[in-house]
């Protein structure tokens, strides 16, 4: 495993897309956060509240809140997340596909950042839940979805048109389904009373002891915080401290990595910290240093100064600068990863719109008004091709324009994400699909051809004007 770049008590102000992206792969132990859900409202903090003046908007929007970057790399390497995210386009609107593909790039670093026996707990409520579990589900693999757990509040609000809304969602995901960390003895829960005392046989031997109590159940019956609860900072997505406890008992051993990159109050840190684990947090809002330093002073364990064996303050480290990675860009999983090898020209970070704009140019039928498929040789309107690679991702394919070609939209669907462009022309033939093997092969031609005018004419005036022609 690669070694952490930061320092055990760190909180990391700012977006954490950042952060993540400078920490280290395979670094994590767990991952236990409770995101924006897309409630579509704002949060703010009790204005009396240790929290005051901490405030959230979980309202998406794609023109605002969605950067090309972010698409073009699901694209990319994430071909099963972004079929979810247009899934959500098409039946939840344009808000919920945004919050999916912002939440998506952050869940593409965790996975990243943990170890091979490292695990994550996602908190989410039924607002998105199942998109989320959706793109969980091609992030991590299915074979890794642990437990769907069920936080039950019984002081809920009830109203009088529905049922009342009484629980939130965890969704547990370990990065390898062989080997993960579950410490059952950590969080055994008590058999039904009576049962503690009762003495069972097996196997002709009378008189051994019941264990000392049953795995939980996958639902969690713990009351929400209410407004007069002595842990209550004010925040107003706060989560019961006992509740992340449980969680860091059964997914990490003392001493390992606790990341939080949605810290908010910092019940996570806290309970890390009660638990001799170490931990990372990081938050947007200005004012969680200070909520950190007060909720480990209101729980015992730090003060100013470090007086009687406690934390001092000093001992947290709190920065605004991402770490600097130290493991040459290693990916953790390199068949799952969402980091693309580093550009050593401008030309190799073009975006998907770019390069399209390119390469329609280039593929022209003779009249100009068309675009040739360079799978099946059929001239159609720019509207109907589709970018994708040469040569497939899964033997290496880069991702900049001379790996790159437009497709009709059943040719790409044919090659799929392993067959290279000839194994496509091949299929074509065989099918009877194909409709114009010469003009397919030109269209590869003189796609290949402005590709590499491309790499030693980026900077003029006419290759830029070729980027941006509609």
């Amino acid at each position: 495993m690669a070694k952490a770049n930061f320092k055990n008590r760190t909180l990391y102000h700012g977006d954490n897309l950042e952060f993540l992206r400078g920490m280290n792969s395979g670094t994590v132990h767990l991952v236990a956060t409770d995101p924006p859900f897309n409630k579509s409202k704002d949060f703010h903090a009790t204005p009396d509240s240790l929290a005051a003046g901490a405030k959230f908007t979980d309202r998406w929007s794609w023109e605002k809140d969605v950067h090309e970057e972010w698409v073009d790399g699901i694209k990319d390497d994430w071909p099963g997340v972004w079929k979810v995210i247009e899934a959500a386009m098409a039946a939840s609107g344009s808000d919920m596909a945004a919050f999916l593909c912002w939440l998506g790039v952050r869940l593409m670093a965790m996975h990243r950042v943990l170890r091979d026996d490292g695990s994550i707990y996602l908190h989410i409520d039924s607002t998105a839940h199942a998109w989320v579990k959706a793109m969980m589900d091609g992030i991590f693999g299915k074979k890794c979805f642990r437990n769907e757990i069920v936080w039950f509040y019984k002081n809920a609000s009830r109203g009088k048109k529905q049922w009342a809304r009484s629980h939130d969602t965890l969704l547990w995901y370990s990065k390898d389904f062989r080997k993960y960390t579950f410490n059952r003895e950590e969080v055994l829960i008590p058999f039904e009373s009576g049962m503690t005392a009762w003495r069972y046989s097996k196997g002709g031997q009378a008189g051994k002891p019941m264990p000392k109590g049953k795995t939980p159940d996958d639902v969690i019956t713990m009351p929400s915080l209410n407004t007069m609860d002595k842990e209550r900072m004010g925040y107003p997505t706060q989560k019961p401290l006992a509740l992340y406890e449980r969680i860091i008992k059964a997914s990490s051993n003392e001493g390992g990595i606790v990341l939080d990159p949605f810290a908010g109050c910092a019940t996570t840190l806290v309970a890390a910290e009660r638990l001799g684990r170490q931990w990372v947090g990081m938050d947007i809002w200005i004012g969680a240093k200070e909520v950190v330093l007060d909720r480990l002073r209101a729980e015992g364990l730090a003060t100013p100064r470090g007086a009687g064996g406690l934390l001092a303050f000093g001992d947290i480290t709190y920065s605004t600068v991402p770490p600097v990675r130290t493991d040459d860009n290693e990916v953790a999983a390199p068949n799952l990863k969402l980091e693309i090898k580093q550009s050593v020209d401008p030309w190799e970070k073009m975006s998907h719109k770019q390069m399209s704009n390119v390469l329609a140019n280039a593929q022209r039928s003779g009249d100009g008004r068309l675009v040739t498929c360079a799978g099946c040789g059929r001239e159609l309107e720019k509207e109907f091709m589709e970018l994708d690679h040469i040569s497939p991702k899964v033997e290496d394919g880069d991702n900049h324009i001379q790996n790159r070609i437009l497709l009709c939209g059943p040719c790409n669907r044919t090659k799929g994400s392993k067959s290279t462009l000839k194994g496509l022309m091949e299929i074509n033939i065989e099918d009877g699909w194909m409709k114009n093997k010469d003009l397919a092969v030109a269209a590869r031609r003189n796609a290949k051809t402005r590709a590499k005018w491309v790499q030693y004419n980026f900077d003029t005036d006419e290759c830029k004007a070729l980027m941006q022609e509609g």
